[in-house]
């Protein structure tokens, strides 16, 4: 492998539910008591949610392991109090009671100031990572990989179930998430002076209260030297989770390897392409990232991958990527799964024991 590879890291949110698969107050002691080896577990929102962070990456093994780990983790601590751990984008049951905001300065204070947006947008993601040697190339992979972002999204889709029925979407999450005010797909920068001209104008109007809720489905990390890719579900599993972070990381080294100037993509027509994507995911039609024209989804995914294939060929991970996509082709994503299984009882119950993370010791 290439001493110079761009190394990455993959961050997931997961539910915290109880045997019954309905959100539970847990999250915030399962965090507290999960014994995590490698990587970083962390509170998040709601009391209902937990959040895994790999450490630095630099090949998918290293990933694997981690993301395996930190779940196993996560799954034994919610166990040992009567819980289950949910790699779900949206809620699958119906709850009476919203969940409630975990007891932190900043997430109480999001509360207050955003009202409903935060107390209603109970989603989870999976956001990668990717290594950028300056806030400048951010902006420039920003710009270049915006076209890509519907496939992408396909591939980790995983929210059709939600409050106990099927959305008719293939990633619900994406919706709710948009909800908030500074969410979506991000425009055509052209430089960092007009990324930081909007995060600041968000900041001058209250829109956002701090930089880290600039929640762009593709922005500049504020903690690492990285380009944070925040648009996937949290993937059902973490197989998917993998395919999703090596093929985002061979599209950024296909990116920083080309001189050509970013195709002129308006944010309307974007964000229309991005709801498509999110409405049908892999098992429907996808815009094309070079002709915005619809085609099926695994198709445009397989153009994606031979885009990014010299990159991918470094880094060893073609043949998994091709092996992966065609094996989402063939069984399906996790929104395929989830309907799947609902339909044939037409129980959300049933999609939480698909997609429960199972304990090592169960």
């Amino acid at each position: 492998m290439n001493k110079d590879v761009l190394t990455f890291g993959v961050e997931e949110e997961f539910f915290v539910v109880d045997r019954d698969g309905h959100l539970s107050p847990a999250g915030d002691a399962v965090v507290d008591a999960a014994d995590e080896e490698e990587g970083e577990l962390q509170q998040e929102l709601t009391r209902s949610q937990a959040e895994s962070a790999t450490g630095i990456c630099t090949a998918r093994d290293e990933a694997e392991r981690q993301l395996t780990a930190l779940r196993t983790d996560l799954a034994e601590a919610a166990a040992r109090r009567g819980c289950r751990l949910l790699p779900s984008g949206s809620a699958p049951l119906a709850e009476t009671v919203l969940p409630a905001i975990t007891p932190n300065p900043r997430y109480e204070r999001m509360s207050e100031h955003f009202g409903a947006t935060a107390r209603t947008s109970h989603t989870c993601g999976c956001h990668v990572h990717i290594a950028v040697p300056d806030r400048e190339t951010g902006i420039r992979v920003i710009d270049h990989v915006r076209p890509f972002l519907p496939a992408l999204l396909t591939v980790t889709a995983n929210s059709a179930i939600c409050d106990g029925y099927d959305t008719g979407y293939a990633s619900w999450r994406y919706q709710q998430w948009n909800r908030w005010p500074s969410a979506g797909a991000p425009p055509l920068f052209g430089s960092l002076d007009h990324y930081e001209s909007i995060v600041d104008a968000w900041l001058r109007a209250g829109a956002i209260l701090d930089r880290a809720m600039v929640y762009w489905d593709v922005r500049l990390s504020e903690k690492q030297p990285t380009v944070e890719f925040r648009l996937g579900d949290v993937a059902a599993t973490v197989g998917d989770a993998v395919l999703y972070g090596v093929l985002i990381r061979g599209l950024v080294g296909t990116i920083l390897a080309s001189e050509a100037r970013p195709p002129k993509l308006s944010n309307e027509v974007l964000r229309a392409q991005i709801w498509r994507a999110s409405r049908e995911g892999l098992s429907g039609r996808c815009p094309h990232f070079r002709t915005g024209d619809l085609a099926p989804a695994s198709e445009v995914l397989d153009d994606v991958v031979t885009f990014a294939a010299g990159a991918l060929a470094e880094t060893g991970d073609l043949d998994f990527v091709r092996d992966g996509c065609a094996r989402l082709a063939a069984e399906g994503g996790g929104a395929d799964r989830q309907r799947a299984r609902f339909e044939k009882r037409r129980a959300a119950e049933d999609v939480v024991d698909l997609l429960a993370v199972r304990p090592a010791r169960d």
